[in-house]
């Protein structure tokens, strides 16, 4: 299935180490283990690859995308789904596919993403626009979907050459709950996700439900602090809000800015934990991982600092600018932001024993050996701020 789009979407990759930079040269990957020419090619590897460029070319034919070789480029900052820049001379769009397997089941659904992207085109929704999605394992080894460009930056370490530290650090936290307000206000039925999830107003009962289920498959060591929150978790579970799209995994990090003055927030990125349920899950999250000076440097957090920098709102600022914009009562925000850590230890527990597993050499990952109980510990804080005893 292929939507014609007017302009190219995408952002560019954001260094670890300094500031915002211009998209790097594509290099030639024909000599990477990850990405192979031919099927062939992948013959004798100690890993499957993750991109097999004839076949994909065939498919991009196949769907009006350019025309000649594939050059990609592995992009972005994120550590679960994997992220292809694919460039065809001086057309360029965006690739998205599940890591190597083993996968915890439900997890890294890449077209199950794709297609909360295709419901959110056209409507206030900031995402970047989907193209095309593939389910035959025979092209590249996986399913995948492919999107747009977005030319733009993503901040993790430092505001934009440009922006002003003041104003423009208030404006980004202004654009990101406004786009957050913008998700939870989609009528969601209308753009049809009516069955994108079961019962939505269990949504609560069903993450704890599942997390509990995923943490029995992603554990490689007993984290006590895990077990205690799921508890606490469960026996003090507010009611929900009315439903709405949640993202999941909302964070700074998983947004694009424009790369110039003032700050304007254009998509919206990783879907893949999307579903709908509680909206307050999405809040919870955004404030359990939103850095502030001084503050634990758990792996969520670390995933970005900026908001540590002077110029921007404290957390207390990111929920009142939320509750004014959505008009939601957030008194019980101390539960998810509770729910939102242990779910995010149990998720990383996943990718940790991947790297255990020789799966991926994502070097994140090795900081989760402390990092996963330094969340579920931080979990635990949040539920004894919140009454729990035990």
């Amino acid at each position: 299935m292929v939507v014609e789009i007017d302009k190219a979407l995408w952002a560019a990759p954001l260094g670890r180490g300094g500031p915002p930079t211009k998209l790097p040269a594509v290099r030639s990957t024909h000599e990477s283990p990850n990405v192979v020419a031919d099927t062939g090619d992948a013959q004798g590897l100690a890993r499957p690859p993750l991109l097999v460029l004839r076949p994909l070319e065939a498919f991009l034919d196949a769907h009006g995308l350019g025309g000649g070789p594939v050059e990609a480029e592995p992009i972005g900052d994120g550590h679960s789904n994997i992220t292809y820049l694919l460039r065809r001379g001086a057309e360029r769009w965006v690739l998205r596919r599940p890591p190597r397997p083993p996968l915890p089941p439900s997890a890294h659904d890449v077209l199950r993403e794709y297609r909360v992207l295709k419901a959110c085109a056209g409507t206030p929704v900031r995402v970047a626009e989907p193209l095309a999605a593939c389910d035959d394992l025979a092209v590249i080894g996986a399913p995948f979907y492919v999107m747009g460009y977005v030319p733009g930056v993503v901040m993790t370490t430092a505001l934009p050459e440009g922006y002003d530290p003041v104003l423009d650090a208030e404006r980004v936290v202004d654009e990101l709950v406004s786009a957050l307000a913008e998700i939870h206000a989609l009528d969601w039925r209308s753009a049809g996700l009516a069955d994108y999830a079961p019962s939505p107003e269990t949504y609560i009962e069903r993450q704890l439900s599942r997390f509990g289920r995923l943490w029995k498959h992603n554990k490689t060591r007993e984290i006590e602090a895990v077990e205690r929150v799921s508890r606490w978790l469960d026996r003090a579970r507010p009611s929900s809000s009315s439903p709405t799209l949640v993202h999941g995994d909302f964070r700074l990090g998983n947004s694009i800015f424009s790369a110039e003055a003032p700050a304007r927030l254009l998509a919206v990125l990783d879907w893949e934990l999307s579903t709908i349920g509680d909206p307050l899950a999405d809040l919870g999250y955004l404030t359990a991982t939103y850095a502030v000076a001084g503050d634990h440097r758990d792996p969520l957090v670390r995933l970005g600092p900026v908001t540590a920098l002077p110029g921007f709102p404290d957390r207390d600022g990111v929920i009142e600018r939320y509750a004014s914009a959505s008009g939601r009562d957030v008194g019980d925000l101390l539960w998810y932001e509770a729910l939102a850590l242990w779910k995010g230890a149990i998720f990383l527990e996943g990718s940790y024993g991947r790297m255990l597993n020789g799966t991926t050499d994502d070097p994140f990952f090795a900081e989760l050996e402390r990092g996963v109980p330094e969340l579920a510990a931080r979990a635990w804080e949040l539920a004894q701020r919140a009454g729990a005893t035990r």
